[in-house]
C-alpha cells in the first residue's frame, strides 16, 4: 500500500516518532548504519517511544491489529480443551502467558476451564507497560480471576511446571534482514536521509553470512542477486529464558509463518516484513516509527532447532485451522447453537475467522514444544505436519 494511502497520524502523535527517529539517528554506527534488528527493536520497544512502550491503542477495532483472542471467547475455549488435557496428566501446575495483549485470553481462558482443571498461578510475561495496566483494568474487574494471576518482569527464576502460551510474539521479535548483492550476503541496515531513515547495507558480519549460507544450504542453493528476506538469530536465546525453568510441560506457539522451506521460496524475494497501521497492512517501514508495528512471519523450522538447543521435544506441529479442531471447536459450535439466543450465528463467524484459509485458518500456525510429556496432544491428533519442517 503506497504510503500516500495510509491515514496520517493526529498532531500529538507526530512529535514521538520524531523523537524516536532523532534517537536512531543518534545511535548510528561509524558508517552512518544500524542493523535492521537494531532500528525493530527501538521502533517496537523503546522506553517511551516504542510501538509497545508508548501507550498507543493496538489491539481491536480501533486499534491497529485484531488478534485471534479478540474476536470472541472461541478462541480460548479451544484452548481450554488442550489446557485441560495437560493439566490431567501434570497435575498442579500453573499457566504462563508471553504478551498477554489487552488480557482476554487470560480472563477467557480461566472461564472455559473447569474447576478442577483452574491453574494454582496464572503469569503473565508482559514487556510493555501500557498493555500491562491495560490487562489489570480488565482482568481486575473480575476479583476471582485477579487472585490467581501475578505479572512478572522476567521467566520465572524457580522451576514451575505447566503450559506456556505465546500467541503472536514471536513475529515482533527483533529480525536482521539480509539482501543477496552481487559480491555475496549484505546487511540490510537504515541510515539517515534528511529528516527521515531509509535503507542502507553493508557486508553481512560473520554471524549472519553464516546463518543464511546454512539457509541457502537448506533450501536448495544459493539466493539470486537482489534477493532479500529475514531471519531471527535470537530466537534460541530468547526460548531458552523463557523455557529453561519448565520443568515439565508444554510451550504453545502459535503465529503467522512457514517452514524454512516454504519461508524461502525463490518467489518470496522480498521477505515478510509486514507492517500494521490502523487496520491497513503496508511494508513502509518507514511510515512514522514508533506508531506503526512491524512483524516478520515465523520460521517455524528454525524455531524447532531452537527447541532441540534448548532440551524441548517438539509434540507437533499445525495450522491453526486442524488444531482448533483437534481442540473440540465442533464440538463447541454445537453446543453455541443450541444454547445461544441466536442459534450460533455469532459464533459461527468467529469460528470463520480463525479456520478459514484467506483468514487466519492457514496463515497461522501452532507449534507445541514439549519437556517430560507422555501424552499425545489432542490439538495435533487430526494433524500433524513436522515432516514439513
Amino acid at each position: 500500500m503506497p504510503r500516500n494511502s495510509l491515514p496520517e497520524p493526529t498532531e500529538d502523535l507526530k512529535p514521538l516518532s520524531e523523537e524516536l527517529c532523532a534517537r536512531m539517528r543518534s545511535n548510528l554506527d561509524e558508517d552512518g548504519l544500524i542493523p535492521f534488528s537494531r532500528f525493530m527493536e527501538m521502533a517496537l520497544y523503546e522506553p517511551g517511544l516504542g510501538y509497545y512502550s508508548a501507550g498507543l491503542h493496538k489491539l481491536g477495532p480501533s486499534g491497529d491489529f485484531v488478534t485471534s483472542p479478540e474476536l470472541g471467547s472461541l478462541f480460548a475455549a479451544c484452548l481450554a480443551g488442550q489446557v485441560s488435557e495437560l493439566i490431567t496428566e501434570l497435575g498442579a501446575c500453573d499457566i504462563l502467558e508471553i504478551g498477554a495483549g489487552t488480557g482476554r485470553l487470560a480472563i477467557d481462558l480461566l472461564e472455559n476451564l473447569p474447576v478442577e482443571h483452574l491453574p494454582e498461578r496464572y503469569l503473565i510475561l508482559e514487556r510493555s507497560a501500557d498493555l500491562r495496566e491495560v490487562q489489570r483494568q480488565q482482568i481486575g474487574r473480575r476479583e476471582d480471576l485477579l487472585q490467581r494471576v501475578e505479572w512478572l518482569d522476567e521467566p520465572p527464576a524457580e522451576a514451575w511446571q505447566g503450559v506456556l502460551l505465546a500467541n503472536e510474539v514471536l513475529d515482533a521479535l527483533a529480525v536482521e534482514r539480509f539482501r543477496q548483492g552481487e559480491n555475496g550476503i549484505e546487511q540490510m541496515c537504515v541510515r539517515a536521509t534528511g529528516n527521515g531513515l531509509s535503507w542502507g547495507f553493508r557486508p553481512a558480519p560473520p554471524e549472519l553470512k553464516k546463518a543464511v549460507a546454512r539457509i541457502a544450504s537448506d533450501t536448495g542453493g544459493e539466493f539470486r542477486t537482489g534477493y532479500r528476506s529475514e531471519i531471527n538469530l535470537r530466537l534460541e536465546p530468547w526460548l531458552r529464558s523463557v523455557t529453561a525453568s519448565m520443568r515439565r510441560g508444554l510451550a504453545l506457539f502459535i503465529d503467522y509463518g512457514y517452514p524454512r522451506r516454504e519461508y524461502y521460496l525463490a518467489e518470496r524475494s522480498d521477505g515478510t516484513l509486514m507492517c500494521h497501521y490502523r487496520h491497513h497492512a503496508h511494508d513502509d517501514v518507514f511510515f512514522w516509527p514508533g506508531l506503526q508495528d512491524i512483524t516478520a512471519w515465523v520460521d517455524f523450522t528454525a524455531l524447532a532447532e531452537a527447541a532441540d538447543a534448548c532440551g524441548l521435544d517438539v509434540e507437533g506441529y499445525t495450522s491453526q485451522t486442524m488444531f482448533l479442531l483437534g481442540c473440540g471447536l465442533d464440538r463447541l459450535l454445537m453446543d453455541h447453537s443450541t444454547t445461544s439466543e441466536d442459534g450460533g450465528v455469532a459464533i459461527s463467524a468467529e469460528a470463520r475467522q480463525l479456520t478459514l484459509p484467506g483468514m487466519m485458518g492457514e496463515k497461522f500456525q501452532v507449534m507445541g514444544l514439549g519437556r517430560g510429556l507422555d501424552t499425545p496432544l489432542r490439538g495435533f491428533s487430526l494433524q500433524d505436519l513436522r515432516h514439513r519442517l
